[in-house]
């Protein structure tokens, strides 16, 4: 009966050891609370929009342009009208140009992403890893992300604890 009953704690005291803490955290509720993740949004938000009204003002040029072109397409010989199209499509080609150097994949507004967001993104993973090595969590997920969590218990939320690890 001893050996049964110190077997049972045995198994009982190893499954406990063994076992995986987990918690979660929401960043966006987290960059949400953060003022400095606002005012860096806000900035994104202004170059953008100041880079989009540029590409808007350089279409209606073109768009311009193409009228004219095709209210005295009639009149013009086949040299000019063929001057004029080269002129209308170098134009084009700016605006596409344009819109690569803002919003393409490695564009102006992903660099000022990159410098503006990304060191804070940068504390918060840093906090996020204290969180978890202080209170010993194998693992701690990210509910705001594509991972689906079907159940979430609000205990296991430790978004206000890095929120406070950071002083916020």
């Amino acid at each position: 009966m001893k050996k049964i009953k110190f077997l049972i704690l045995f198994f009982l005291i190893t499954n406990y050891s063994f076992a995986q803490k987990f918690a979660y955290v929401d960043t966006d509720y987290i960059l949400s609370k953060i003022p400095e993740y606002n005012q860096a949004q806000d900035k994104l938000d202004n170059y953008s929009k100041g880079w989009q009204e540029e590409i808007e003002m350089t279409m209606q040029k073109i768009e311009k342009m193409y009228r004219s072109y095709q209210s005295e397409q009639i009149l013009l010989t086949e040299e000019m009208k063929s001057a004029r199209e080269d002129m209308i499509f170098a134009e084009e080609k700016k605006v596409q140009d344009l819109q690569m150097k803002y919003f393409g994949p490695e564009g102006m507004l992903f660099s000022k992403r990159q410098e503006l967001i990304k060191p804070i993104q940068d504390k918060i993973y840093d906090a996020i890893q204290q969180v978890a090595t202080n209170n010993k969590y194998s693992v701690i997920f990210d509910s705001s992300s594509d991972l689906i969590m079907l159940y979430t218990n609000n205990n296991l939320d430790k978004s206000d604890k890095v929120l406070e690890l950071m002083g916020y």
